[in-house]
């Protein structure tokens, strides 16, 4: 996958895409990183990338000028049709289910903004998807697109060490993920559960599936209208509730 990002502050990227997954992943080949100062586009002397709004208002408006150049200098020399992703607070919410998505695609472009937004002709003309981290503003779009990158990278083939390990995470099987425990199997008192030292590979599993039940229930019970639970796990969930009263 190749990954390009536009941001005023590259250098912010540096540590993020040189350490970790998203180094092991440059590193075998699945993916490569670029990151774009788009000032350098700005076709003034100047190399002023922002102005006032028209109409007033508080805070400076990033110009279409630089951002369309440098997508379309970007495009030029891709030999796919890139995905364009806008990091914006007024996007679709980022999921799991958008981070699978996004891992089909061989191109992704981000756009980073600062200030109090984008021309609009921006959103318009140019991006293909636009994407919110959360309910809440950031100073600019790099930390989101960091989020998005890392959570789109590690589901590449060959990154993960083990393959199985993001088809288990938390969101990706509709439900939270179930405890974990290694050892010490008494730690200061403290036991792992005794199904887990037991070698029944099958009640190891349906204890995970039911504790990933229960743990869905206890924080995240809206995730629990959007699957369709199996006979097993609607008994296992009327158990849970009994439970908890």
């Amino acid at each position: 996958m190749k990954i390009d990002v536009l941001s005023l502050f590259p250098e912010m990227f540096t540590g993020v895409f040189g350490h970790s997954i998203l180094k092991k992943a440059s590193d075998a080949g699945a993916a490569s990183y670029n990151v774009v100062n788009f000032r350098q586009y700005s076709d003034n002397k100047h190399q002023t990338v922002d102005d006032y709004p028209y109409g007033g208002g508080a805070g400076m408006v990033l110009k279409p000028q630089p951002i369309f150049d440098a997508v379309s200098d970007i495009k030029s020399k891709s030999d796919t049709n890139p995905r364009v992703i806008l990091l914006c607070p007024q996007g679709e919410r980022y999921t799991q289910k958008k981070a699978e998505e996004l891992a089909e695609s061989e191109h992704l472009i981000f756009i980073c903004g600062h200030y109090e937004g984008y021309d609009e002709r921006i959103r318009e003309h140019i991006v293909t998807d636009e994407i919110s981290i959360g309910d809440y503003v950031l100073t600019g779009g790099e930390l989101g697109a960091m989020v998005v990158i890392d959570s789109v990278v590690r589901l590449l083939p060959n990154v993960l060490g083990n393959q199985e390990s993001h088809m288990k995470d938390s969101f990706s099987t509709g439900v939270l993920e179930h405890p974990h425990y290694t050892r010490p199997a008494d730690f200061r008192g403290l036991k792992v559960p005794d199904v887990l030292t037991s070698g029944n590979h099958l009640h190891i599993e349906q204890w995970r599936q039911r504790e990933s039940l229960k743990r869905t229930y206890q924080r995240r019970p809206d995730l629990l209208e959007h699957i369709d639970l199996t006979d097993q796990e609607k008994t296992w969930l009327e158990e849970i509730k009994k439970e908890q009263i």
